[in-house]
């Protein structure tokens, strides 16, 4: 047996197990049993993808060559545990597909993180000013090898941003600083006028360059809605404008349209009178998004040409064309909740969708027309198959991850003075019976509570309220309203020279304290920061920022001159300015304590 590289408890497929990787296979063995149930050849593995940072849960996904789903492993261990052993099994994959990319060995270097998947669509038949002959090519979207996960990681190397590449890291910081003005501005005042590095300025700020990198990967999907042209009004007449786009999706979605264009266009008919006659046909008429109805039938008129493809209404109770795998539960029109595998010649009573049999071609119209998106989504019917038969129960399946909330954080731990005293007190309180706190008879509590409910609706039905109080109550409230509207309305009467220096001051000592409670305190997890800096270096960060914070109280008495200079009351300015300058005097004293005591 090849020797292990490192193991794990992690749960696939719900199962309890053990996941091992060896110099040559990721395997995973199921709770009592001995032979590997899941084994995947170093040589396979292609892609890499991880749950998000704070989820509660820990995973990891190794995508496959031939197969872009992969395998999900959940580490079961205690969160602190199964992220050191997320990361070790990261770090070795990583390197695992480096090697299988590049085709040779590569050098010992970082682990990066899992990228995100680039959804690429090999392109369909061009649209030109002209129709093209025949019926066009569907396009058939591909997906990348990469990992198909929406929660990127955050790299390890020095820059943090999901991709090593300095040309991309630039390009992406470039334009979340061009779509946020105020943090473009902090990153002028502070970084290019040289109080803190660049590093500095994004630690901390990982989730906006993450955020913009997902926004640039993502690609526009199909529009979901049906094909259905409706008239509009051009020139003051009622017309359908037909363009490229238009007739690319009509021959897409209804097949026997891009037939008949092909049999008779251009030798019996011009591309103007096809469609001129297409739209006044029956054949139109059965495509239109609607339920078919009598008036309708009048409107149109028989055409010899198009009336030869017209097929019999799908209103029968099994469909005309009957699939070769049976479409997705969730987005069935004819699925219920009682539905259930068939047991004889004939569905139950229950599963016969459509009490109207006008109503079945429309179901069944939607059902092809939603198949349709879910196969372009998924990179194809046989992708999708592979989702729904892994043994996954189907309701996994709306469990997605980016609905959970992620921001769940275990905090920073209280540090306590005479920490020892205190709980020795509250064991000696409780020891002498002493409860802190009134104790509480449940039983007699909740007969209160019943006994106070009855005759409940009799005291409410005769509860009166006093004009005056309800009046006044009134009129407390409009006024709170006006108030409040007042003052959101009203401008400030500050110079804009002076408000302006305000801004600067109080966003500069706002980022200050961000850095310095940075290097006092650890980020909820390590690999959110963008590089994890030794202990001497937090604290030479710390004394840095301090002396920056330090020079706050003249920053802030210099701005008091420029009001009084301006004729503006000094103590509005004061006021503005309070709840900086107690930040930063907490900060301060914090800082000198801290020193006091010395560090560790």
């Amino acid at each position: 047996m090849p020797p292990i590289v490192c193991s794990a408890q992690a749960s696939y497929k719900k199962l309890s197990g053990l996941l091992e990787l060896t110099t040559a296979h990721l395997q995973w063995t199921k709770s009592g049993e001995k032979v590997p149930s899941v084994k995947v050849p170093h040589s396979d593995a292609a892609s890499l993808s991880r749950s998000k940072v704070g989820a509660a849960q820990v995973r990891l996904k190794v995508g496959l060559v031939s197969d872009e789903t992969g395998h999900n492993f959940t580490f079961t261990s205690p969160q602190a545990v199964a992220l050191a052993e997320r990361e070790k099994f990261e770090a070795e994959l990583t390197n695992i597909i480096a090697r299988n990319r590049s085709g040779a060995p590569v050098t010992a270097q970082k682990p990066i993180g899992p990228t995100v998947a680039a959804v690429t669509a090999v392109p369909g038949t061009p649209t030109g000013a002209k129709p093209p002959v025949g019926t066009p090519v569907r396009a058939t979207p591909q997906l990348s090898r990469a990992s198909t996960s929406r929660a990127p990681s955050i790299a390890s190397d020095s820059r943090g941003t999901p991709v090593s590449d300095p040309t991309y890291d630039f390009r992406l910081r470039k334009k979340v600083l061009l779509n946020t003005p105020e943090l473009a501005q902090l990153h002028r005042e502070l970084v290019i006028g040289g109080h803190i590095s660049e590093n500095e300025f994004w630690e901390g700020r990982e989730h906006l360059l993450l955020a913009q990198s997902a926004a640039e990967s993502q690609k526009k999907g199909k529009p979901g809605q049906l094909v259905d042209p409706r008239p509009q009004s051009v020139d003051g007449e009622v017309k359908i404008v037909i363009t490229p786009q238009l007739v690319h999706d009509i021959f897409e979605e209804f097949p026997v349209v891009a037939k008949a264009y092909t049999d008779n266009v251009p030798e019996k008919l011009s591309e103007a009178e096809f469609w001129s006659r297409y739209f006044q046909s029956k054949l139109f008429n059965a495509h239109r998004a609607s339920i078919r109805s009598s008036a309708a039938q009048h409107v149109v008129k028989d055409d010899p040409i198009f009336d030869k493809y017209l097929e019999k209404d799908d209103d029968e109770l099994e469909p005309q064309r009957l699939r070769e795998e049976r479409v997705d539960t969730f987005i069935d029109l004819g699925a219920t909740s009682v539905d259930h595998d068939d047991t004889g010649n004939e569905k139950d009573v229950t599963m016969q969708a459509g009490k109207q049999r006008a109503v079945l071609p429309l179901i069944r119209k939607f059902n092809e027309h939603s198949t349709r998106l879910l196969d372009t989504a998924l990179g194809g019917p046989s992708a999708k198959r592979r989702r729904i038969d892994n043994g996954e129960d189907r309701y996994a399946q709306l469990d997605l991850e980016d609905l959970h909330d992620n921001e769940a954080s275990a905090g920073i731990l209280l540090d306590m003075q005479d920490r020892q005293r205190y709980f020795d007190g509250r064991a000696d309180a409780t020891n002498d019976g002493n409860a802190v706190g009134p104790k509480l008879d449940f039983r007699e509590a909740l007969q209160q509570a019943k006994s106070s409910m009855v005759g409940w609706s009799a005291t409410l039905s005769q509860l009166k309220v006093d004009k005056k109080t309800a009046d006044a109550a009134l009129v407390s409230m409009t006024h709170n309203v006006a108030t409040r509207l007042d003052v959101k309305m009203r401008k400030h009467d500050i110079p804009e020279n002076l408000f302006r220096q305000m801004t600067t001051c109080q966003t500069a000592a706002n980022e200050f304290l961000r850095q310095f409670w940075l290097a006092i305190y650890p980020p909820p997890s390590e690999s959110q920061a963008l590089s994890v800096a030794t202990p001497a270096q937090k604290v030479a960060k710390a004394a840095k920022m301090i002396q920056y914070l330090g020079k706050t109280h003249d920053k802030v008495e210099a701005l008091l001159r420029s009001a009084s200079q301006e004729s503006v009351d000094p103590s509005r300015v004061k006021i503005a300015m309070t709840p900086v300058l107690d930040a930063v005097d907490k900060a301060l004293e914090f800082w000198r304590l801290k020193s006091t005591k010395g560090f560790r």
